[in-house]
């Protein structure tokens, strides 16, 4: 089957941002005068949650179930003041896409071959990061973006593949996923996607037996990346066209 659309992740797979989340998320409680604070042991197990509203939900009901009643309807008011601080630290701070993300976008766009963005972040998050690390592209560049408040279920349901996979209009075997988490790889697998997984620092003790390749990054030619299971990569680093290969082989 002929490779048609790139489908990413952001959080983690584009980016290593979950640090950065997790010290928003601290700001915006400490601005409420809420004595919450999330260190990052807590927040890698917090990450189990997908979705901003849905992990504070969590935080609350698990761990100070005596404050439901007074912060509960404060949530989504949290959530917007966190995402302000995201975005205000990512304009602060000196933030890079993982190895090959930028190099296989621009593959993508001179071959003709579609790029899309499935994930559980908010809209908001989504152009803060791409409009920093990448001045060159804008949200046009991508023929879906489909973000967590756009889908009834989080990761690990498929529903933000399968609402990629409308807009595109293309089937699932002509496209390949990205994730960095065990959540991402089974919403991919899910949504009946190939999936290559490249574990964030957050998720690198995660299970990614449902990959089709597990990768410590996308790599470069310079900067090869890490064999971890699965399919292999020509010279250690993924190019479109290994990609368009593997993509028919596994198809055939």
């Amino acid at each position: 089957m002929t490779l048609k659309a790139l489908i990413f992740d952001v959080d983690g797979t584009l980016a290593e941002t979950e640090e950065l989340h997790r010290q928003a998320f601290n700001e915006a409680f400490a601005s409420l005068g809420i004595s919450w604070t999330w260190s990052q042991s807590l927040y890698r197990k917090l990450l189990r949650i997908t979705g901003g509203k849905e992990r504070i939900l969590h935080y609350l009901v698990t761990w100070h179930q005596q404050d439901v009643a007074s912060i509960r309807s404060q949530i989504p008011s949290i959530y917007e003041l966190k995402t302000r601080y995201y975005a205000a630290m990512l304009q602060e701070r000196t933030i890079e896409l993982r190895p090959g993300v930028a190099r296989l976008f621009e593959e993508a766009r001179t071959s003709g071959v579609r790029l899309a963005i499935a994930t559980t972040t908010n809209r908001a998050n989504v152009s803060a990061l791409l409009h920093r690390t990448l001045p060159s592209f804008d949200d046009s560049h991508f023929d879906a973006i489909v973000a967590g408040d756009e889908a009834a279920a989080k990761k690990p349901s498929p529903e933000v593949f399968e609402i990629a996979l409308r807009q595109l209009r293309l089937h699932a075997s002509s496209c390949v996923a990205f994730e960095d988490s065990s959540n991402g790889v089974t919403a991919a697998q899910r949504a009946h996607l190939k999936v290559i997984a490249t574990p964030s620092a957050y998720f690198s003790g995660d299970d990614f037996t449902g990959a089709h390749s597990v990768i410590s990054h996308l790599g470069e030619a310079h900067h090869a990346h890490r064999h971890l299971a699965g399919w292999s990569w020509p010279g250690d680093f993924v190019t479109l066209a290994a990609l368009q290969d593997w993509s028919e082989k596994i198809s055939a």
